[in-house]
């Protein structure tokens, strides 16, 4: 189990968090729509449809729960950079405090935080796999997810926020606080895969 996460499940009985939920305000909780939560990730979320909501984004492969409790804990052991956050919503009929299967995950998004030895040895905050599921598209969750990693990246010492997207998206970032500004390349070290398109 991680030395690095929080919320031990040890003594409560709670699932293992990825970072501290304090980090994520009160107010940007209690102002998602009814039924549904947002929270860091835990290591029990292999069940509740994480990948299932990575899928809308891009490729991911068909990883083991064993897989992902592993990554979860190298995760938890670098503190201080990954933050990892999901939405998830009741199922009909289901209970927030009544099992993983009575909830899913239908938002993900990932602040990952980069330490600099230029601007004073400054941080800088990546966002990451901002995925909603496709049926809750224009809810307004992502904007929701985008407040919340801006929040964390505020309380965690960033002097910025930076991400890639593509033109499809780019209209969604910018009513977020978002603006261009510059170009993105990259260089692959890996053959191409039919399974996923590469940008």
């Amino acid at each position: 189990m991680a030395s690095g996460a929080t919320d031990s499940a040890t003594a409560s009985g709670s699932p293992l968090l990825l970072f501290p939920a304090s980090l994520i305000s009160d107010e940007l909780t209690h102002s998602l729509p009814a039924g549904f939560s947002i929270r860091p990730l835990a290591r029990d979320d292999y069940r509740r449809g994480f990948y299932d909501c990575l899928r809308v984004l891009t490729w991911v492969a068909d990883p083991t729960e064993s897989a992902f409790q592993q990554l979860f804990d190298e995760m938890a052991e670098a503190r201080g950079t990954y933050y990892f956050v999901v939405i998830e919503r009741a199922e009909e009929g289901g209970d927030s405090n009544n099992g993983s299967n009575r909830r899913r995950i239908v938002g993900t998004g990932a602040l990952v935080v980069e330490k600099k030895f230029i601007h004073d040895h400054g941080k800088v905050g990546h966002i990451e796999e901002i995925s909603i599921a496709q049926e809750l598209h224009g809810k307004g969750l992502g904007h929701k997810m985008m407040q919340t990693l801006d929040s964390i990246a505020t309380k965690v010492g960033c002097y910025k926020c930076i991400l890639n997207c593509d033109s499809s998206t780019e209209k969604f970032y910018v009513k977020c606080g978002y603006h261009n500004s510059g170009i993105e390349m990259s260089r692959y070290f890996e053959e191409a895969k039919d399974s996923y398109h590469r940008g």
